[in-house]
């Protein structure tokens, strides 16, 4: 016998986020938010959405529509940051310095703007890989839109020196004058002035290189002779090829970009529901996305 009252649909109430980009099919940020989602019984539901390439703002607010009160967040990836950042009516300290914006919170009438790339790359380095940054010197390699949203959390770590380096010396040099109101101030030059400089403790790669598989033109003995990480922005199956390249110029530890991924994803997490998964099931869904 029914008694005639109506159950809820968990899915229908489930706040909504997604993730948008161009192309945006490949995207793990959905098993990651729905593996984040179960760790910490949130009841919420992620999707993909391709935006066109002109029509970033007109996706984000068709989504906004179609969800009825429920969409809460979104993720933006490539090539939508900076038009992220446009969209939105505020932006945190973070996602001003970034200059762009890769986690949107949708509030009643307003969007917010956020940047946890550099919080995700920062929890990777110092708590994962158990690499303090604190005294140490850093050189970034790339002066485009991914290596700005990660200057500033590696300044916050107090290290001895941070050089960024870009093929356009201007662009570096820009860069690193952006920063330069920060107690330490970064440096920038081109490919051809490291060769005067000391070895690096951390050789970030924030450029496009190991997509298209251009090797970087770096000198030899750019890697601290103890303890030195590589670290790759990208990520893929095994190696890529600035790692090849760092563990045939001696780098002592190589990283590439998976684990900031996850860990840039459980900041906007945080960022929108206010809790975070545990570190062993951040670390476990690493393991299962490598395994992948």
């Amino acid at each position: 016998m029914t008694t005639g009252r109506i159950i809820p649909d968990a899915k229908a109430l489930a706040d909504r986020y997604a993730v948008f980009g161009n192309p945006v099919a490949h995207s793990k940020s959905p098993r990651i938010h729905a593996a984040f989602a179960r760790a910490c019984g949130e009841n919420l539901r992620y999707e993909t959405r391709m935006a066109p390439i002109d029509g970033f703002a007109a996706a984000v607010r068709q989504f906004i529509l179609e969800c009825g009160g429920r969409a809460k967040g979104a993720n933006v990836t490539v090539p939508f940051k900076e038009d992220a950042f446009r969209l939105a009516d505020e932006h945190t300290p973070r996602a001003r310095a970034a200059g762009s914006v890769n986690t949107l919170i949708f509030h009643a009438n307003r969007v917010e703007g956020d940047n946890t790339d550099g919080a995700g790359l920062a929890r990777d380095i110092t708590e994962n890989l158990a690499f303090s940054l604190a005294g140490k010197r850093i050189l970034l390699i790339g002066a485009g839109g991914a290596a700005r949203g990660i200057v500033a959390p590696l300044l916050a770590l107090s290290p001895a020196a941070l050089v960024i380096v870009n093929r356009s010396v201007d662009k570096a040099r820009a860069l690193a004058a952006a920063f330069a109101d920060h107690m330490l101030a970064p440096q920038g030059m081109g490919f051809a002035d490291l060769a005067a400089t000391t070895p690096f403790d951390l050789v970030i790669n924030a450029t496009s290189a190991s997509l298209t598989g251009a090797a970087l033109p770096l000198p030899a003995g750019i890697f601290a002779p103890e303890k030195s990480l590589a670290y790759d922005l990208m990520y893929g199956k095994g190696e890529t090829p600035f790692l090849i390249q760092a563990r045939q110029d001696g780098a002592g530890q190589l990283a590439d970009g998976l684990g900031m991924l996850v860990e840039q994803a459980a900041e906007s997490f945080f960022v929108w529901r206010g809790r975070r998964p545990s570190a062993d099931a951040r670390l476990a869904l690493m393991r299962q996305l490598r395994a992948a």
